[in-house]
């Protein structure tokens, strides 16, 4: 039986969402960010994308390229709610199905030819029954292995499906830049480019063992990639990998105490999230993003898994505590990952922060009377009169 992996990937998920339950922003360069000067542009139409305008982009940026653009506010709660939507219709296909995010996921569709037809038909029946429910669109990209299938999702969008069979996939890669692959940053970029490896094709012209000298097991993996190999296939043990919260200033600071104030308030979103969906986590990381947009990240595995406010928010700040605050800070948040304990321990401290079986309790009373009562019911005394100018959260 023929193994087939599916990618699919919503189109301008957030903007398109915001153009099904506006109709008066359909067909307009529609963003969707916050309106100061100092706020990205977290999702942007296809219409807005001619201009040049992407995602992560600064908002001063976004107007120069098109003046004409529509700014809309972020409705993270609508589309998690058409995420579910999404999923549910994937379901529908195959009980194998791995949320990568909010807008994509991969479906496993071994054997799904038997039921719906060729794998082509497999995908117009997605799509199609996509529009029926989500009213959006998705594309599709249909692979024998992972990665592929994800760069068959971006071939052809929006609202197009790609299929790479198995009789072509070495021609495929033979030309495929390396860029392309998953997982192939910058950093790794420059060195294949130094290396004379622009393609697939040109990383098969050494062998194995050259690619895992220099690179180690990323080299054996890229390796691996090139000949169209990927052991990975569609995990659903774990629906989600990491669960954050950050927050970008209105004014950029070095107070090492603002910092923290709201790394206790991430903390709490973050655990509050964490215990809500019945996850614990054994990763804590903190994220900087400073005024010249450079950003660091700091991690810390702790000796086991945990849900607890208290124990993210003093791991934090003990990463924060190795940050020097040189230059002013403009965004910070805090995650935690790790949900299946799988990855190695780190020691970076004599002692990770422990919760107590108070502070275990307190998280749970505070759960339960915002359950009740609404968010604001319950404020930490560290957090009164802190005022939260947020633009992304």
């Amino acid at each position: 039986m023929q193994t087939w992996i599916l990618h699919i990937d919503m189109d301008a998920f957030f903007a398109s969402v915001e153009q099904l339950d506006n109709p008066e922003l359909r067909g307009k360069p529609v963003a969707v960010g916050g309106t100061s000067d100092r706020s990205v542009v977290s999702a942007a139409s296809y219409e807005v994308r001619k201009y040049g305008v992407r995602s992560a982009m600064s908002v001063v940026k976004a107007r120069q390229l098109c003046p004409d653009i529509i700014l809309v506010p972020g409705r993270m709660a609508r589309y998690k709610e058409v995420s579910r939507q999404v999923m549910g219709v994937l379901a529908e296909f195959s009980p194998t199905v791995e949320k990568a995010s909010v807008d994509e996921a991969y479906l496993d569709g071994t054997g799904l030819e038997r039921l719906f037809g060729p794998i082509d038909e497999v995908g117009r029946q997605i799509k199609a029954r996509m529009a029926e429910v989500t009213g959006l669109t998705c594309s599709v990209g249909a692979a024998p292995v992972r990665f592929l299938a994800k760069i068959a999702s971006d071939m052809d969008k929006p609202d197009g499906m790609f299929i790479i069979h198995p009789h072509q996939v070495e021609d495929f890669l033979r030309t495929l830049p390396v860029k392309k692959i998953p997982g192939v940053g910058k950093k790794l970029l420059d060195i294949l480019t130094r290396l004379g490896a622009h393609t697939c094709g040109d990383v098969l012209k050494r062998d194995r063992a050259f690619w895992e000298e220099r690179l180690g097991k990323y080299g054996a993996a890229l390796h691996d990639r090139a000949r169209g190999i990927d052991p990975n296939g569609v995990v659903t043990t774990s629906a989600a990998k990491s669960c954050s919260a950050e927050n970008t200033f209105h004014e950029d600071t070095t107070d090492r105490a603002v910092l923290t104030r709201w790394l206790l308030a991430q903390s709490e979103r973050v655990g509050a999230d964490l215990r809500r969906h019945g996850y614990k986590g054994r990763t804590v990381t903190l994220k900087v993003k400073f005024a010249d947009f450079k950003q660091i990240t700091r991690s810390l595995s702790l000796d086991s898994r945990t849900d607890n406010t208290a124990v993210i928010f003093e791991t934090a700040c003990a990463l924060l505590k190795q940050v020097e605050l040189r230059r002013a800070v403009r965004l910070i948040g805090v995650g935690v990952s790790n949900f299946e304990g799988r990855s190695r321990q780190v020691t970076l401290f004599e002692e990770a922060p422990r919760a107590s079986e108070e502070t275990s309790g307190l998280d749970k009373a505070v759960d339960a009377v915002r359950h009740r009562f609404g968010s604001k019911a319950v404020t930490r005394v560290d957090l009164l009169g802190f005022k939260k100018n947020k633009e992304n959260e």
